[in-house]
């Protein structure tokens, strides 16, 4: 950015509610304990029932660990619940990955309630950044284009399943096949739980919670205060992008939602640029500030329940 452009945003930034942080936080804390629930209901199967507080710390301190470390938090949280609960950590793998899948499901749910509710906004988008792709040169569809993509994808499958059969016995081959298995058994493991449905209440609360504290964000800034719900949906689908793209959401979750809010003509600089860093920065706070907390709360909490020298099976120093 230069001199002038970042003036207009420490200027937009000035002029933002900040107490709407607040709000949010309450939100995403609410978000992040049925997460927590979520992630406990997912290990009654196995017979183990963590006490709702410490897999609520374990979450946040996951989530905190992250932030410098990606992925190296979801171990991180295993073993807390290994140390204070007495659960296997190889054992919290399956319903990690469980997790994942349903998350994954969740975001494409979430695109395509997009494309129903904001059609004129995601044909925009895929007009400007998708139907290039597909075309020549004189800006007419390139039906030999598609036609080779289609073929390809075939080919692609085909030669995937030969792999799989032809090397299967290759150590990375074997753990190919490993994580795709594991990805299906996760989506399946529900059919063990004893209440599904509360299941799925969890799931669609903690993405309902994200969509308003996006939507409660929305009037940090007067410029994008006219914002609606269903707007909302579109941030939060393209956020959820940039979180993925980048450890903690820093840099592709501003850029995206810089980008995403241009098509509702707001003004990329420095309104939209603005919005982004703050949702960015409220996610990004409240894994520091609930993520400390868990640390310093956690210990205490289980004070009497684990000696200092006493670690359960599966925990590592």
């Amino acid at each position: 950015m230069d001199h002038d452009k970042w003036e207009q945003l420490k200027k937009a930034m000035d002029h933002a509610h900040y107490w709407l942080l607040i709000p949010v936080f309450s939100l995403l804390l609410v978000a992040h304990w049925l997460r927590a629930l979520r992630w406990r209901q997912l290990m009654e199967p196995m017979g183990y029932n963590p006490s709702r507080l410490n897999t609520f710390f374990a979450v946040m301190i996951g989530y905190f660990v992250n932030l410098g470390a990606p992925r190296l938090g979801e171990v991180i949280k295993c073993t807390i619940l290994a140390r204070y609960e007495k659960v296997p950590a190889q054992k919290l793998v399956g319903t990690i990955v469980a997790e994942r899948a349903f998350d994954v499901i969740c975001l494409l749910l979430v695109f395509g309630l997009t494309f129903v509710f904001q059609f004129d906004i995601i044909s925009s988008l895929a007009h400007d950044y998708i139907y290039p792709a597909f075309q020549n040169k004189n800006g007419k569809t390139a039906y030999l284009k598609i036609i080779f993509l289609g073929v390809g994808f075939v080919i692609f499958l085909v030669v995937l399943k030969f792999i799989f059969s032809r090397f299967g016995h290759i150590n990375i081959v074997q753990k190919l096949k490993s994580i795709l298995a594991g990805v299906w058994h996760g989506l399946i493991s529900v059919r063990s739980l004893k209440n599904k449905l509360l299941f799925f209440i969890y799931t669609i609360g903690i993405w309902f919670m994200y969509l308003l504290s996006t939507w409660c964000g929305f009037f940090a800034i007067d410029e994008t205060s006219r914002l609606g719900l269903a707007d909302a949906l579109t941030v939060l689908a393209m956020g959820s992008v940039g979180m993925i793209l980048s450890p903690g959401g820093i840099g592709a979750y501003a850029l995206l939602v810089m980008e995403t809010v241009a098509l509702y003509h707001i003004p990329k600089e420095p309104y939209g640029q603005a919005l982004g860093w703050l949702l960015w920065f409220g996610q990004f706070l409240s894994f520091i500030v609930f993520g400390v907390i868990s640390f310093i709360l956690l210990p205490r909490v289980n004070r009497q329940k684990i000696k200092p020298d006493e670690a359960a099976p599966g925990y590592s120093a």
